[in-house]
C-alpha cells in the first residue's frame, strides 16, 4: 500500500450485486465507486439490463477461470498519514487468508497484495474501509506474471469512449460494425449505455487492415449512425496509480492550506489580544485594563470570552480534519460488526493512527479548549474581584496557535512529499503526444482525417508546432515517392509503422532506424550518459530519447506498455515497494510510540499535581489564578503529547530512498531491489565481476584466429565447409556473445548449412548436438566441456591453445566422433576438428573503475567460465587490477566465491555484476546483484539493479549514491530520534527550576510541526547529489 496514490479500485464484474456495492457506499467511511477493469462506471439501471444481457452470453466458465488465478492486487489507499497506518492495513490484510506478498507505501498511498483469487479482492477494500480509509483498487494481474518477464505479446487491449450515441440501439450498431474484422477481435466489455460509452477490445494487430486507426474508422462509419462523423471515438485509459496520488495530493494541499489560512487569520487577533495586551502591554494600560475587566458574568474577562469566541471556529473547522478522522477511525474500531476482532481495536488504538497523530493533535487541541472551558465557567462562578480585573487564565491561545502550527507543518510536509517523487514522474512524462506517421497518399485522407484530436499539450519541438490532424508536407525522398506524413496522437501506433522523427523531438515509440540523416542522439534521460550515442539505418531508438540528427524515420517495434520507458519505471515503481531493513526499526519504535508518550503525559501531570498537592514546590511556580495546580501541572502533559513527533521516524527512511530511487532512475540505474538493495549496496565489501560482456565488450567480440584438423580416427574425411557449418548450426540457439561471433565467422566463411537432430547447452561450457546427415556427434565448448567428453587433446593443439590463451583471448574446441560406430566417448574415436580463438577486448573503462573501487576499500573479484589461463591474462596482463579469479559454474561452483562472506568471522557482503543467462544464480545468490542493461532477461530479472548503460562507470555512480542515501537515512533518524530525546524532557518540565523556563503548548506543537518536516526537507537536500569525479 502506497501513500501518494491514496485510492483503492473496487473490480465491478458483470456478475457483481449492484446492491451489495450501494451498501459500500453507504459507509461512513467510504465513497464507494464500483469501476470496471477498463474504468466502466456502472450506475442506472439501463446498465443494469445491459449488464444481465450480457451475462447470458459470456461463458460462466472463464469466469471462473479467471476468478480462481492468484492475482496481484494495486490499490490506492487515501488517508494514511504515518508508519503507523501502514502497520494497521498491513495487519488487517494479513487477517484475510488466502492474502499473502503486502506491501503498504506511505508516500505513494498505494498498497500492493497477492491474493488467491479475485472474489477476496472485495473483502481487502472492506478491511480498509473499516479501519477509516479510502480505497481503490488501480488494477488487478495474474500474479505469475512479473513486470520484468513480461514478454511481448502481438495482442493487444484496449479501451475506447465512444460520444455521439444517442439511442439504445446504438451500441448494438457499434458492436456489429465490428465484427467485420472476424475472430482477430474480441469485445472483451461491450458498451453496456450509450450514457456511459465505454468499449474494450483485445485484437492482434495486422497491417495495414486491422489496427487501432482501422478500428476507430469502423466505427465512426458504423451503419445508421448519421454518416461519418457522428461518433467520436477516443482512447480510454483509466487513471494509474501516479495519476490519483497526485490529484489526491492536491487534494489534501488545497484543503490545508484552506485550513490554514483560515486560522492564521485568527491567529492575528488572538496573538494580538493574547499575547501582546496580556504580557506585553504595561499594565497601566487604558486598553490592557478594559481587556482584563469582568463582562457579563461573574469574574470572566472580557479577554477570556475574546479568545473563546477566535477558538472556537479553528476548533471546530480549522482541527475539525483531525477530530473527524479520530472518531471516524474509533467508531470503525468499535462499532457493531466491526471486522476488527477486540484485542485488535485495543492494539489499533494504541498502534494506529488514533493512537499516532490524529490522536496526538485531537488530543493535545480538545484538552487545551475544553479546559479552557472549565476555566472560563469557574472564571463566571465567581464572584467580580474588588481591584475590577477579571480572570485571564486561559489556553484559547494555545488551541489557534497549536492548531495553526500544525497545519501550517502539515502542509508543508505534503508539499515536500508530493516533491519526492518528482524525479521518477519525470520519467513517466517523458512518453511524446503526438507522431509523424509516414503513409502513402491513399491512406493519408478520410481515415486518417477522422482520427481523434490530439488531447495532449504540445510543446514547442518542430513536430508539435504543425496544425492537429494536417498533413504535413513532404520531406525529401526518404522514404518512397508519394508517401506523407500525418501527425496522429501517438497512442494510435501500431507495430510495424514509419514513423518521422524531427531535429530535437523525441521518437514517440521504440523502434529500428530505416533511414534519414542519421546521425546522434541524446539518451541521457534514459542511461544518464551525458555523449551522444552515433545511430545509423538498424540502430535501435527508444521513447525520451533526442534526436540531435536531422529527419530521421524509424520502424515501430514496441508501443506503450513495452517500451524500455515503461519498463524502467515499472521498475523503479515495483522498487519502492520493497522496503529497508532498517524501516523495521521504524515500525518497531512508531509500534510503541504512542502508549509510551500517553504513559509519559500521565505521569507527568500526576508527578507534577502531587510535588504541587504536597506542598514540594514553592508557591510562586503557581503563576495562575484558577484551577491551582491540577490545571497548572496539566499544561506540562499538554506539552508532552503534542511535542512528540514519531512521523519524523516514520519518514526518515521512506522519504530518502524514494528520492534516491529517482536520482538512480536519472543516473540510468534502476533500482529493482528498492530499499534493501540501497542498504546492502551502501555496506559492500566485495563486488565480483563476470568477465565476458561485462569487463569486456561482449557485445562484438571477433574471431580472430582458426585451426582446422582433420578427422585421422575414421577413414571419413569432412570437408572444411562441413565443418564449419557444424559450428554454425551449434551455435544458432545461444545467446552467448562467443557463441554469437563463432557463429558469424562460420557464416562469412561459407560454412555449409546443415541441421542437427538435437541440441543440449551447457551454460558457462559449452553445446551438444547430433548430426545424422553426417554421422557424427559434435562437442563445441571450452576445454573443460571437451575434457568430459573425454576427448584427446595432443601437444600440438594444445601449445596453438596456449599460445592463443597468453594473448588472451579465449578459446573453443570443436571434437566431434561417429555416432554409428557406438563408441561415443572412446578416445580412440574422438577427434578435435577445429579450434577458434576469439577476441573480446575490455572495455576502456574498466580499469579506472576497479580501480576506483579498490580505492575505496573494495575488494574486487573476477569469475570467468573460460580457462584460467585466459581469464589470468585478462585480469593480469591486460589491466593489472584485478585481485582474484574464479572459474564459474552455473550449477554451483560459484558458491565458492559467495561462500566466502564470512571474511574475518564478519559477515561480508557480496556484490555480483554480471549480464549472461549463465550469471543469473550467481545474482540471486550474491546480496547485491547488479545487471548490465544490455544483457539477458533473465539476469536483468535476478538483479537488484539493473545498469541501463553499459558503461562500468555507472557502478561507481551507484555505490557512491547508495552510501549517500544510506549515510541520510541514518542522518535522519538520528536528528529525528534527538529531536524526541530532548523535546520530551524539556516539555515534561525537566529544566522548570531554572528559571521557570517551560515549553509551552503553542511551542511545542510549533516544534513537533518543523521536526516532520525537517526530515523530509533533508531528504529533498538528495536531490542535490552529484555524481562522483573519475579519475583516470
Amino acid at each position: 500500500m502506497t501513500f501518494v496514490s491514496a485510492s483503492q479500485t473496487l473490480p465491478y464484474l458483470r456478475r457483481a450485486d449492484d446492491a451489495t456495492v450501494k451498501d459500500m457506499g453507504d459507509l461512513p467511511s467510504l465513497d464507494a465507486l464500483a469501476v470496471t477493469p477498463s474504468g466502466l462506471q456502472k450506475d442506472s439501471h439501463e446498465t443494469e439490463q445491459a449488464s444481465q444481457k450480457n451475462e447470458e452470453k459470456s461463458s460462466s466458465n472463464e469466469y471462473h477461470q479467471h476468478a480462481e488465478c492468484p492475482c496481484r492486487v494495486d490499490l490506492s489507499v487515501d488517508g494514511m498519514t504515518c508508519a503507523s497506518c501502514i502497520n494497521t492495513i498491513t495487519a488487517l490484510l494479513s487477517d484475510i487468508p488466502g492474502v499473502s506478498n503486502i506491501v503498504v507505501s506511505l508516500l505513494s498511498k498505494s498498497a500492493t497484495a497477492v491474493v488467491h483469487s479475485r472474489d477476496l479482492v472485495p473483502q481487502l477494500t472492506e478491511a480498509i474501509d473499516d479501519a477509516g480509509y479510502e480505497a481503490v483498487v488501480v488494477s488487478i494481474q495474474p500474479a505469475q506474471i512479473e513486470a520484468s518477464n513480461v514478454q511481448d505479446t502481438a495482442v493487444r487491449t484496449l479501451s475506447f469512449r465512444v460520444e455521439g450515441m444517442s439511442t439504445h440501439d446504438c451500441p448494438e450498431k457499434v458492436l456489429t460494425a465490428l465484427e467485420a474484422f472476424g475472430s482477430q477481435l474480441a469485445v472483451e466489455e461491450p458498451i453496456f449505455s450509450y450514457t456511459n460509452p465505454i468499449l474494450t477490445i483485445s485484437y492482434t494487430p495486422r497491417q495495414p487492415d486491422l489496427t487501432v486507426r482501422s478500428i476507430i474508422s469502423a466505427i465512426q462509419n458504423a451503419e445508421g449512425m448519421g454518416g461519418t462523423g457522428r461518433l467520436a471515438v477516443t482512447i480510454h485509459r483509466p487513471l494509474s496509480l501516479e495519476d490519483r496520488a497526485r490529484s489526491m495530493q492536491r487534494g489534501e494541499q488545497g484543503n490545508l492550506l484552506l485550513r490554514f489560512v483560515s486560522s492564521a487569520v485568527v491567529a492575528i487577533p488572538t496573538f494580538v489580544i493574547g499575547v501582546v495586551y496580556a504580557s506585553l502591554v504595561p499594565s497601566s494600560s487604558s486598553t490592557r485594563r478594559w481587556l482584563e475587566a469582568p463582562i457579563w458574568r461573574g469574574n470572566a474577562s472580557r479577554v477570556q470570552w475574546a479568545l473563546f469566541i477566535l477558538a472556537t471556529p479553528v476548533m471546530f473547522y480549522s482541527a475539525g480534519m483531525f477530530h473527524r478522522r479520530c472518531l471516524k477511525e474509533l467508531y470503525a474500531l468499535w462499532r457493531k460488526g466491526s471486522r476488527v476482532p477486540l484485542k485488535r481495536s485495543y492494539d489499533a488504538l494504541t498502534q494506529t493512527p488514533v493512537g499516532l497523530r490524529y490522536s496526538q493533535v485531537s488530543s493535545g487541541v480538545s484538552v487545551a479548549y475544553f479546559a479552557s472551558i472549565a476555566l472560563l465557567v469557574l472564571a463566571a462562578l465567581q464572584n467580580p474581584s474588588p481591584s475590577g480585573r477579571g480572570d485571564t487564565t486561559t489556553y484559547f491561545d494555545s488551541v489557534v496557535f497549536l492548531t495553526t502550527f500544525l497545519l501550517a507543518g502539515r502542509f508543508l510536509e505534503a508539499i515536500s512529499k508530493s516533491r519526492a517523487a518528482d524525479a521518477i514522474t519525470a520519467l513517466g512524462e517523458l512518453h511524446p503526444a503526438c507522431a509523424l506517421l509516414v503513409v502513402s497518399q491513399e491512406s493519408a485522407s478520410p481515415s486518417l482525417a477522422a482520427l481523434p484530436a490530439l488531447h495532449s499539450k504540445d510543446s514547442d519541438s518542430d513536430a508539435q508546432r504543425m496544425e492537429e490532424g494536417d498533413v504535413v508536407e513532404k520531406f525529401d525522398s526518404m522514404v518512397k515517392d508519394g508517401a506523407t506524413v500525418v501527425k496522429i496522437d501517438a497512442e494510435l501506433l501500431e507495430v510495424g509503422d514509419l514513423v518521422r522523427v524531427l531535429h530535437g523531438a523525441s521518437p514517440p515509440a521504440d523502434g529500428t532506424v530505416v533511414a534519414g540523416d542519421c546521425g546522434a542522439f541524446d539518451e541521457s534521460s534514459l542511461t544518464g550518459e551525458s555523449r551522444l550515442v552515433k545511430k545509423s539505418v538498424g540502430d535501435k531508438v527508444f521513447v525520451g530519447t533526442i534526436s540531435k540528427a536531422g529527419v530521421v524515420d524509424i520502424r515501430v517495434d514496441k508501443i506503450g506498455g513495452q517500451t524500455m520507458l515503461d519498463h524502467i519505471v515499472q521498475v523503479v515503481r515495483e522498487g519502492q515497494t520493497r522496503r529497508a531493513p532498517i524501516e523495521r526499526v521504524a515500525d518497531i519504535i512508531t509500534g510503541y510510540f504512542v502508549p509510551v508518550v500517553t504513559l509519559l503525559a500521565s505521569v507527568t501531570w500526576i508527578i507534577w499535581l502531587s510535588l504541587g498537592f504536597g506542598g514540594a514546590l514553592p508557591p510562586d511556580y503557581l503563576d495562575i489564578e484558577v484551577g491551582g495546580w491540577a490545571v497548572w501541572s496539566l499544561e506540562f502533559a499538554i506539552a508532552v503529547f503534542v511535542v512528540a513527533c514519531p512521523c519524523g521516524i516514520a519518514l526518515a527512511a521512506p522519504t530518502a530512498l524514494l528520492v534516491g530511487s529517482g536520482l538512480a532512475a536519472q543516473h540510468g540505474i534502476l533500482a529493482r531491489g528498492g530499499g534493501e538493495a540501497f542498504q546492502e549496496t551502501a555496506q559492500l565489501d566485495l563486488i565480483v565481476f563476470d568477465k565476458t560482456g561485462t569487463l569486456t565488450e561482449g557485445g562484438n567480440p571477433k574471431v580472430t584466429d582458426v585451426q582446422l584438423f582433420s578427422d585421422q580416427s575414421t577413414d571419413r574425411r569432412l570437408s572444411s565447409q562441413a565443418v564449419l557449418g557444424m559450428a554454425m548450426e551449434l551455435e544458432t540457439g545461444s545467446s552467448h556473445p562467443l557463441a554469437t561471433a563463432i557463429r558469424r565467422y562460420c557464416t562469412d566463411s561459407g560454412g555449409t548449412p546443415c541441421s542437427a537432430a538435437s541440441v543440449h547447452e551447457t551454460p558457462g561450457r559449452g553445446i551438444r548436438g547430433s548430426f545424422n546427415s553426417l554421422g557424427y556427434e559434435v562437442a563445441l565448448g571450452n576445454e573443460a566441456w571437451i575434457e568430459a567428453h573425454e576427448v584427446q587433446v595432443d601437444g600440438k593443439v594444445s601449445a596453438l591453445l596456449n599460445t592463443w590463451k597468453a594473448e588472451g583471448k579465449s578459446v573453443a574446441i570443436l571434437a566431434a566422433w561417429p555416432t554409428d560406430l557406438g563408441l561415443a566417448n572412446s578416445p580412440a574415436h574422438c577427434a578435435v576438428l577445429a579450434a577458434f580463438a576469439i577476441a573480446d577486448p575490455v572495455r576502456p573503462e574498466a580499469k579506472e573503475v576497479v580501480m576506483q573501487l579498490q580505492a575505496q576499500g573494495l575488494g574486487t573479484w573476477m569469475i570467468s567460465g573460460d580457462n584460467v589461463m585466459t581469464a589470468k591474462a585478462v585480469a593480469s596482463s591486460k589491466v593489472q587490477w584485478l585481485q582474484q579469479v574464479g572459474m564459474k559454474r552455473p550449477a554451483g561452483s560459484f558458491t565458492r566465491i559467495f561462500g566466502r562472506r564470512g571474511v574475518n568471522s564478519e559477515r561480508c557482503v557480496v556484490a555480483m555484476v554480471g549480464d549472461g543467462i549463465n550469471d543469473a544464480p550467481a545474482l540471486t545468490v550474491a546480496d547485491v546483484g547488479i545487471a548490465i542493461g544490455s544483457g539477458s532477461d533473465v539476469a536483468i530479472a535476478s538483479a537488484s539493479f539493473i545498469l541501463v548503460s553499459s558503461n562500468l562507470r555507472s557502478l561507481l555512480i551507484l555505490c557512491d549514491l547508495s552510501r549517500t542515501v544510506f549515510n541520510r537515512v541514518k542522518f535522519n533518524f538520528f536528528w529525528a530520534s534527538v529531536y524526541n530525546l530532548v523535546a520530551l524532557p524539556v516539555a515534561a518540565g525537566v529544566i522548570y527550576p531554572a528559571g521557570h523556563a517551560r515549553l509551552p503548548p503553542v511551542w511545542a506543537s510549533l516544534a513537533m510541526a518543523l521536526s516532520s518536516v525537517s526530515v523530509v526537507c533533508s531528504s529533498l537536500l538528495l536531490r542535490l547529489y552529484r555524481e562522483p569525479k573519475i579519475s583516470s
